[in-house]
């Protein structure tokens, strides 16, 4: 049997190749990753856009009376002090972060 001369080197060619195209990928799906860009989330309350909240710092929320039995809509009544990335709110009186359907619907 007779052995070829180059298939030694056109094996390396070949792995070389390999390890090119391998490079060239892992590099292009770096760059699409890495941009400006904010990464999207699966779940929709995340990929909200700042104006796109439910509240705002500042905005008086009320709380749905069956939560606080007893209490006039006033006594229910807080400010937001602050947005949490999931769409949940801390307010100024109260201690915990609360969730959009714990309070009434903006009339």
């Amino acid at each position: 049997m007779k052995k070829r001369r180059g298939g030694r080197w056109l094996g390396a060619l070949a792995g070389l190749a390999g390890l090119t195209a391998g490079a060239v990928g892992a590099a292009l799906l770096l760059r699409r990753r890495g941009g400006d860009e904010k990464s999207k989330s699966i779940y929709p309350e995340y990929n909200r856009r700042e104006k796109d909240r439910w509240a705002q710092p500042g905005m008086p929320v009320t709380f749905r009376a069956e939560l606080m039995p007893g209490r006039s809509r006033a006594e229910r009544t807080y400010r937001v002090a602050e947005i949490l990335p999931s769409g949940r709110v801390k307010l100024e009186e109260v201690a915990g972060d609360h969730a959009e359907s714990e309070f009434e619907a903006i009339r």
